[in-house]
């Protein structure tokens, strides 16, 4: 201990008693008698729960800094004054350590007009968050607006200031093949003035794959293949072709 006492005044950091002849404990830069070390001990106080400041035990709430635990009274919060609590926090981008006089601590009501707040619950952001939208969120509360799970980092497609995920997106605002009735997924082709799955634009006929650029014949409102088509009657073919040619001149077939 480096230090001299008079034998009356080295008493028990915790009640008082004086520690001549009874024996002591030594913990965290205090002196305790055996039974205030015992009773600290029952109650779970180590060294972590001793205030970093005045090394007197912490009855109630600690308020954490930098790892060391403090009496909140202690601290008043930087922004008004006020004293902090268990619940307070440290400034966002404050350096320093508390035992020093830093960092700058905040209350909640302070902190919660400090700091970034969620788009959906408007609480502070305390840990991991993420930016979408031109807004920062929990993450556990940027979510799809059809079906409220979770992107959880998954791609979003956004409509109208709202989030969706890709399979809602496409079965709200999606494109309806116009041969198998359903939402379009991945590429959309746009022929004959209509949208198509890739793989279901095909010859209505022999059903041989096509695409924008292969040559094809508009026949009810379908694709015909070349091949197919010159199989069809001559007569059949010439009116068929004309209209074709007269259709595509004006609607045009586009990727």
């Amino acid at each position: 201990m480096n230090c001299a006492w008079h034998p009356a005044c080295f008493r028990c950091d915790a009640c008082g008693a004086q520690l001549v002849g009874s024996g002591f404990v030594r913990s965290a830069d205090r002196h305790l008698c055996h039974p205030c070390h015992a009773a600290a001990v029952s109650r779970g106080r180590g060294p972590s729960s001793l205030c970093r400041r005045c090394r007197l035990p912490i009855e109630g709430g600690a308020l954490v800094v930098g790892g060391d635990a403090f009496h909140p009274e202690h601290f008043s919060c930087g922004g008004c004054g006020r004293e902090l609590g268990e619940d307070s926090a440290e400034e966002e981008g404050a350096g320093g350590t508390a035992a020093a006089g830093g960092p700058r601590l905040l209350c909640r009501p302070c902190r919660d007009r400090a700091g970034p707040t969620c788009g959906a619950c408007r609480r502070p952001l305390e840990s991991r968050g993420v930016r979408a939208m031109g807004r920062d969120w929990h993450v556990e509360h940027f979510v799809c607006a059809k079906c409220e799970k979770p992107f959880l980092g998954h791609r979003h497609v956004e409509r109208n200031g709202l989030a969706y995920c890709e399979t809602h997106y496409n079965q709200l605002f999606g494109d309806i093949c116009f041969h198998c009735n359903r939402v379009v997924e991945g590429d959309v082709l746009s022929a004959l003035n209509k949208t198509w799955c890739v793989s279901c634009f095909c010859c209505s006929a022999c059903h041989a794959k096509l695409s924008v650029k292969t040559r094809f014949v508009e026949v009810d409102q379908r694709p015909v293949c070349k091949r197919c088509f010159s199989r069809l009657p001559q007569e059949l073919r010439r009116r068929l072709a004309a209209r074709g040619r007269e259709t595509r001149a004006q609607r045009g077939a586009r990727p």
